[in-house]
C-alpha cells in the first residue's frame, strides 16, 4: 500500500498553514553549474593557488577518519613548498589521503575473491551442489522423452543423440561456462546484470548519467585505465559515442533477463512434471491429469514456502542433490554394463557428422539435446554464494562425470528398448529401487525449482537497482548471506504463471519447447556481452575474442534454428513472457530517465538561493528536513515549488540521494557522502547515500540514524580543515569583510571534493523559538557564525530533537499532446500504472507516516 503522509505537518515547530504562496518565481534553471563550479588549477602557484586550497572542498566518507594529534598539524602546516608553490592545506591534505590511501588498499584486498584451504574449498564445493546445479542435475528426467517423441530407427541414431550429448555438455557447461564465463564475475556476482555493471564502470554506457567522479574512489569499484591507441579504447570510444548504441546494449541485457525470468517460470514446471511423471511408469492406467494436480499441489508448497528463505531448508538441499548425482551415476554405469555397450562409440565425434547426415528429423531433435545442457544459465547467475574454485571443483569431479554415465546409460537401455524411451530414466530402474528413486527424483527437481526461483529474485532485485524494473518489495531472509532475498510479489507472479504452464500445456514437449527457446536466448545473450567484457574488462587479443565468439556461435546458432522451428509448438511462451517483462522494463526505465533529465534541465540556480539570504524568504521553524531527490548535484526543482507554496521552512534541510552504482555493494563506511549547500548560515546539506545491486534496506536498518551520524562527522570534519589554513590573507574573516564577494565563490567544488565549501555571510536574523526551551529562550536560525564546531553540532541536534520530516517529491509525467499515440499509451497508462503499484521510497526506507510530506508536481514529456 502507498503511505501519504499529512501535508500540514512539518515536524515538532508546528503546522505549516496552505495556501499562502509568496511573491516571485523561481528563477530560470541555471545550467553551467547550478551551485557546483569548475575547479581551479590546482597546479598554479603562488596567490592564486593560496586562494584555490582555501576554496578547495573535501570529499566525505561516511566512515571512520583517523585523528591527528592538534600539535602534529600545526608543524605540518606551518611549512610551504616553494619550489612547486603549493600551501601547507596540499600539506595537510596530502597527510591525511596517505593514511586513507592505505587503509583503503586494505578495504580492497577484503572484495578480492579469497584464497580458501582445501578442505574449506571441498566442503564449498559439497554446498554448491544444492544451490547451483539442481537445474542442471534434473534434466535427465526429461532429455530423451523430447530428443524422440516418436520411433526410433536405429541404434546409431540413438549413438548420434548421445554423441550430441556429450559434446554439448563438455563445450557449453564445462569449457564455456565453467572456465571462461565464469571468470567474468563482479566481485564473485553473475548473471547478466553483472556483466552489464562490469561494461558501465569500464565505459560510460549507463544510460541514466547519475554518477561521480567520487563514486570510481569506491573500494568495490575496479576498472582499467587504457592507452589511447590500443583496440580496448577505441572500444570504448565507440559504445560511449552514441546513444543508440547505449541503448542497444541495455536492451540486449533486459531481454537476457527477460528470458532467465521466463526460465525461473518454466524450470518448476518442467522439473516437477517430468519427476512425478514417475507415477505413471507404475501405474500405467493412471490418467496424466492426475500427474498435473500433483505436479501443481507440489508448485504451491515450493512457492508458499519461500518467505521462509533458503537458508533455513538450505542445509537439507546439498545432501538431497548429492544423494541424486550419485544414484543417476551408479544407475548409469549399471544399465551400460546391463544393456548395450556399444553406445560407448559415442564418445567418437564422427557420430555428430553421421547424425546429421540423417536429415530433417535429427535437425528438429536438437531442441531435445539442448536440454542436456539447461540449468547452464544458472550456475553463472548463482554465482555470488560460492567462489568460482569451488564451483569448478563440483563440477569437474561430481557433476559431469555423473551426468555422462546417466545420458550413456540411458542412451544404452534405449538402444535394446525402443518403445520405452518416453520414461527412459524409471523404466530403466531396477523395480526394487523405483519408489526411493521417484522420492530422491521429486526433491531434487524442487532443489531445482528453488535454485531458479531464487536466481529470479536477484535477478529482478538487480534491475530494480538499476532504474529497470519497478519498485517491488525485497525481504532480506538471511542475516549471513547478502545474496539470500525473497520478493513476494515476484513470489505470487511466478506461482500463477507457473500453474498456468503446467496445467495449459500438461505434457513434457510442448514446456521442454518453451524451456529450450528462453535458455538459448540467454545463451546468445551471454555471448554477445562476453565480447565487449573481454576487450574492456580482460583486454583480451582481439584474436582471441573471435575464437571464443566463433566457438560459441557455432555450438548455439544450430539449437537456435532448431528452437525457432518450434516456436507454434510451445515456443512461444517465453517469448510473450519476455516481451512483456521487457516491455515493462523498458517504460519504467524510459519514465526514470525522463523523470531525470527533467530534474537536471530544471535545478534551482545557486545565484537565486543565495538571493533568497539565510531565512530563504520564509519562517525558518525549528527541526530537520530530508528532501528526497534524484539528484547527486544541485537543488532539485521541487524545492522551488516547495518554498513558494509554504510560508515556513525547515531550520536546517538536508537534500538527500539515494542511488545506485553499477557494483555488487558499496561498504557502509562508503555509503555516505555529506557537503554543505550554500553558506553556513543557510544551514542546507547534500547528502547522497550509495548502494550496489545487491544493497538491501533492511527494517533494521536505521537510514536516518546513519545519516545522521555522517552529517556529524562531516561538520567535524570541515571543521578541522578550515583551522588550519595557508594564510591569514584569505581568511574566512577578511572574505566576509570585503563586502562585495562575488556570490559565486560560495560553491566552489575541486576536482577531489564533492563538498561546496561556502563561507557565511551577514544576513538577516530571524528569531524563532529554541528547539530545547520553545518557551524561555530564542535562538538564531540564520546570520549565526558558530564560536566552535561543538556549536553547530549542538544545534543540529536540537533540530533534530524538535522533529525530522520526510519530504517526498511526487514528480508525475505525462506525454506532450503532440506526441505518438504509443508514447501516449506507454507514459499516460502503463507507466503510470506501474507508479500507481509499485512501492513508494517511504516505505522502502521505513519513514513514519506521521513524519511524511508529499509534494507534487507534473510535467510533459
Amino acid at each position: 500500500m502507498r503511505s501519504r503522509g499529512r501535508d500540514s505537518r512539518m515536524g515538532g515547530g508546528g503546522a505549516l498553514a496552505h495556501g499562502h504562496k509568496r511573491g516571485g518565481d523561481a528563477a530560470a534553471p541555471d545550467h553551467e553549474a547550478d551551485g557546483i563550479w569548475r575547479p581551479l588549477d590546482r597546479r598554479g602557484g603562488g596567490e592564486q593557488n593560496g586562494r584555490e586550497e582555501k576554496e578547495r572542498g573535501l570529499t566525505f566518507l561516511g566512515g571512520e577518519v583517523d585523528h591527528y594529534p592538534k600539535s602534529e598539524l600545526m608543524e605540518t602546516t606551518s611549512s610551504t613548498n616553494e619550489e612547486t608553490g603549493r600551501g601547507a592545506m596540499w600539506e595537510l591534505e596530502r597527510n591525511l589521503d596517505q593514511p586513507m590511501d592505505a587503509e583503503a588498499g586494505r578495504l580492497r584486498n577484503m572484495y578480492r575473491e579469497k584464497t580458501y584451504p582445501t578442505l574449506v574449498l571441498l566442503q564449498l564445493a559439497f554446498q554448491s551442489l544444492g544451490v547451483v546445479f539442481g537445474d542442471l542435475g534434473t534434466s535427465p528426467l526429461y532429455v530423451f522423452y523430447n530428443i524422440f517423441p516418436h520411433e526410433i530407427e536405429d541404434t546409431e541414431q540413438v549413438i548420434g543423440a548421445l554423441s550430441l550429448i556429450i559434446y554439448s555438455l563438455t563445450l557449453i557447461p564445462l569449457v564455456k561456462y565453467v572456465f571462461i564465463v565464469l571468470r567474468a564475475n563482479d566481485n564473485g556476482q553473475g548473471g547478466t546484470f553483472a556483466l552489464y555493471s562490469l561494461l558501465c564502470r569500464h565505459a560510460k554506457i549507463n544510460t541514466i548519467p547519475n554518477q561521480h567522479r567520487t563514486d570510481e574512489e569506491l573500494t568495490t569499484y575496479s576498472r582499467h585505465t587504457y592507452d589511447e591507441k590500443s583496440l580496448a579504447a577505441k572500444v570504448k570510444r565507440w559504445l560511449e559515442g552514441h546513444q543508440f548504441r547505449k541503448n542497444v546494449i541495455l536492451i540486449l541485457v533486459l531481454f537476457g533477463t527477460c528470458m532467465a525470468v521466463g526460465d525461473g517460470i518454466l524450470t518448476p514446471a518442467i522439473s516437477v512434471l517430468s519427476a512425478t511423471g514417475g507415477i505413471q511408469v507404475e501405474k500405467p492406467k493412471m490418467r496424466n491429469d492426475v500427474v498435473v494436480i500433483v505436479s501443481v499441489v507440489i508448485l504451491i508448497g515450493v512457492f508458499s514456502m519461500q518467505h521462509f528463505g533458503t537458508d533455513k531448508v538450505s542445509w537439507l538441499f546439498a545432501p538431497i542433490v548429492f544423494v541424486w548425482f550419485i544414484l543417476i551415476g551408479i544407475l548409469g554405469a549399471i544399465n551400460i554394463s546391463k544393456y548395450d555397450q556399444s553406445v560407448l562409440k559415442a564418445f567418437n565425434p564422427v557420430y555428430v557428422y553421421r547424425y546429421f547426415k540423417r536429415g530433417k528429423t535429427s535437425w528438429a531433435s536438437l531442441g531435445g539435446i539442448m536440454l542436456s545442457i539447461t540449468g547452464t544459465e544458472a550456475l553463472f547467475a548463482d554465482l555470488s554464494y560460492f567462489p568460482v574454485q569451488a564451483i569448478q571443483i563440483a563440477f569437474t569431479v561430481v557433476v559431469f562425470p555423473c551426468l555422462l554415465l546417466q545420458y550413456t546409460g540411458q542412451a544404452a537401455y534405449i538402444a535394446q528398448k525402443p518403445h520405452n524411451a518416453s520414461h527412459a530414466f524409471y523404466f530403466s530402474l531396477p523395480d526394487s529401487v523405483l519408489w526411493p528413486s521417484f522420492i530422491v527424483a521429486t526433491a531434487a527437481a524442487i532443489v531445482a525449482s528453488q535454485a531458479t526461483i531464487s536466481m529470479t529474485y536477484s535477478i529482478i532485485k538487480q534491475a530494480l537497482a538499476l532504474g529497470c524494473f519497478p519498485r517491488v518489495r525485497i525481504i532480506h531472509t538471511s542475516k549471513k548471506y547478502l545474496g539470500q532475498i525473497y520478493s513476494p510479489d515476484i513470489n505470487w507472479i511466478l506461482l500463477v504463471f507457473c500453474i498456468a504452464v503446467t496445467a495449459g500445456f500438461k505434457n513434457q514437449s510442448q514446456i521442454a519447447n518453451a524451456y529450450g527457446t528462453a535458455v538459448i536466448m540467454v545463451m546468445l545473450v551471454t555471448t554477445f556481452l562476453m565480447i565487449p567484457i573481454m576487450l574492456l574488462v580482460w583486454r583480451s587479443h582481439w584474436i582471441l575474442v573471435v575464437l571464443f565468439t566463433a566457438f560459441s556461435l557455432v555450438v548455439e546458432i544450430p539449437y537456435f534454428s532448431a528452437v525457432v522451428r518450434k516456436i507454434d509448438q510451445g515456443g512461444w511462451v517465453p517469448l510473450v513472457f519476455a516481451v512483456a517483462f521487457l516491455i515493462i522494463m523498458y517504460v519504467w526505465h524510459y519514465g526514470t530517465l525522463k523523470r531525470y533529465e527533467f530534474e537536471m534541465h530544471s535545478k534551482v540556480s545557486m545565484a537565486w538561493i543565495l538571493g533568497l539570504g539565510p531565512s530563504l524568504g520564509l519562517v525558518r521553524v525549528p527541526g530537520v528536513g530530508l528532501v528526497y531527490t534524484e539528484l547527486a548535484s544541485g537543488v532539485p526543482h521541487i524545492f522551488s515549488h516547495f518554498i513558494t507554496n509554504l510560508p515556513a521552512i525547515h531550520s536546517t534541510l538536508v537534500f538527500v540521494c539515494v542511488k545506485y552504482l553499477p557494483v555488487y555493494t558499496v561498504p557502509p563506511d562508503e555509503r555516505f557522502l555529506v557537503k554543505r549547500i550554500g553558506p553556513k548560515n543557510f544551514h542546507m546539506f547534500r547528502c547522497v547515500a550509495r548502494y550496489g545491486y545487491k544493497d538491501i534496506h533492511k527494517k533494521d536498518d536505521d537510514f536516518e540514524q546513519m545519516l545522521f551520524n555522517s552529517l556529524m562527522l562531516f561538520v567535524r570534519l570541515e571543521s578541522m580543515m578550515e583551522e588550519y589554513t595557508d594564510s591569514d590573507e584569505y581568511s574566512t574573516r577578511e572574505l566576509n569583510q570585503a563586502g562585495n564577494v562575488n556570490p559565486r565563490i560560495n560553491g566552489i567544488m575541486s576536482t577531489n571534493s564533492n563538498m561546496e565549501l561556502s563561507y557565511a555571510s551577514h544576513d538577516s536574523i530571524i528569531q524563532v523559538q529554541s528547539p530545547n526551551n520553545m518557551g524561555n529562550s530564542q535562538v538564531m536560525l540564520s546570520g549565526q557564525t558558530y564560536q566552535t564546531v561543538g556549536d553547530e553540532i549542538a544545534f543540529l541536534n536540537a533540530c533534530r530533537d524538535a522533529g525530522v520530516v520526510h519530504i517526498l517529491g511526487n514528480t508525475i509525467i505525462r506525454a506532450r499532446r503532440d506526441s505518438g499515440f504509443v508514447k501516449k499509451i506507454a507514459i499516460n497508462y502503463l507507466y503510470a500504472f506501474l507508479r500507481k503499484i509499485c512501492r513508494e521510497n517511504s516505505v522502502i526506507f521505513n519513514v513514519p507516516h506521521e513524519s511524511l510530506l508529499n509534494v507534487g508536481q507534473v510535467f510533459y514529456v
